[in-house]
């Protein structure tokens, strides 16, 4: 009578030993299913396709160059906060604070007559010192972090426009392009750069930098690994010695760090910042990592998915002007794609945890 090896048998070495799970091969399909960003790239090549029948001159090189510029502009902050996701919380006041960046930077160059680039690195230490305000009353009051984030939201909302009426008198701040150090802080923060004749924002290669050094710290540092372990469980992470109040502290100055070169960019692309603006974005950066893989639960998720996120995000914001339709549809269309994005992630995930 011949006998069978049950299929759940663990694999053993020629010696007859039980063979390490972690030195088990993994098939290719597996470790497809097992990529976070897998659905997202799925959805983003559909709206691709999409777009490049129903609209015309969707392929042309300026179209898109034109759609790689919207994404980049939400993709330099989709990084750090699905890297943020990722650890478990998320940030209500990044859009704001986008604005806050670029008020501190033009306002203090104007008022005390310096370089602008004084301005700059003055905008960044309090950007940075937000972000860490967040992060240290968070994990200091162990508040959810929709209340402190929404908190720090309105609080930026009314410093941004109290703070520019009475410095300025109206509700943007003055113009600064005849400052020394404009046109250079300008060519780093908003230029554009030109390869085979098609205009690139320079802002593309801000975002790219920013996937990969936030795809290298996910998976090649021990702060990546601080990062998924307090996101899947903070007590156990804490329980094996993770420092998990300053992980949290250094993902919530993470978003800082995109909302000062976000600012910044918005300030050099128009000399001047409406105080106003910014509130709603930080939903859309929120909806960009979500759509690229990253669990509103924490503990998964990748840089690469946030920037596929961003990606669709500008294909269906500019193909929608390219197909000449009525741009009032456009959140109706980003609504879908979080929906059938989200099912499709957590389609895939099923998958791979039944091929495992």
């Amino acid at each position: 009578m011949t006998t069978t090896t049950p299929a759940n048998q663990p694999e053993t070495t020629a010696d007859g030993a039980v063979a390490d799970e972690r030195l088990m091969r993994t098939s290719p399909l597996k470790k497809l299913l097992g990529r976070p960003e897998l659905g997202s790239v799925v959805g983003a090549l559909a709206v691709f396709v999409f777009f490049s029948f129903v609209a015309d001159s969707f392929l042309r090189g300026s179209s898109l160059s034109t759609v790689l510029y919207a994404a980049s502009t939400i993709g330099i902050m989709a990084v750090p906060v699905a890297l943020l996701m990722i650890g478990g919380e998320f940030d209500l006041s990044a859009g704001v604070l986008v604005t806050s960046s670029a008020l501190v930077s033009s306002m203090f160059s104007y008022q005390m007559t310096a370089n602008v680039w004084v301005g700059v690195g003055v905008s960044l230490l309090v950007t940075l010192a937000i972000g860490a305000f967040n992060g240290i009353v968070l994990t200091r009051t162990k508040l959810p972090s929709f209340i402190v984030t929404l908190g720090t939201f309105l609080m930026l909302t009314g410093l941004n426009l109290g703070f520019t009426k009475l410095i300025s008198g109206t509700v943007s701040t003055k113009s600064i392009s005849d400052m020394d150090g404009f046109s250079s802080a300008k060519a780093v923060f908003a230029s554009t750069i030109t390869i085979g004749g098609i205009d690139f924002k320079i802002t593309i290669l801000w975002w790219f930098a920013l996937v990969a050094l936030a795809s290298w710290i996910l998976l090649r540092t021990r702060a990546g690994n601080w990062i998924f372990a307090v996101g899947g469980n903070e007590s156990a992470a804490r329980a094996v010695g993770v420092p998990v109040h300053r992980t949290k502290t250094g993902l919530y100055m993470g978003v800082a760090l995109g909302a000062w070169i976000s600012g910044q960019h918005l300030l050099f692309s128009f000399d001047v910042v409406q105080s106003g603006e910014g509130v709603g974005n930080e939903l859309i950066y929120i909806i960009a990592a979500v759509i690229g893989g990253c669990l509103i639960t924490g503990g998964y998720g990748s840089a690469v998915g946030s920037a596929v996120g961003a990606v669709i995000f500008g294909l269906t914001s500019k193909g929608i002007v390219f197909a000449q339709w009525n741009p009032d549809w456009f959140k109706f269309f980003l609504g879908a794609m979080l929906l059938l994005a989200t099912l499709l992630n957590a389609w895939v995930r099923k998958r791979a945890e039944a091929t495992t």
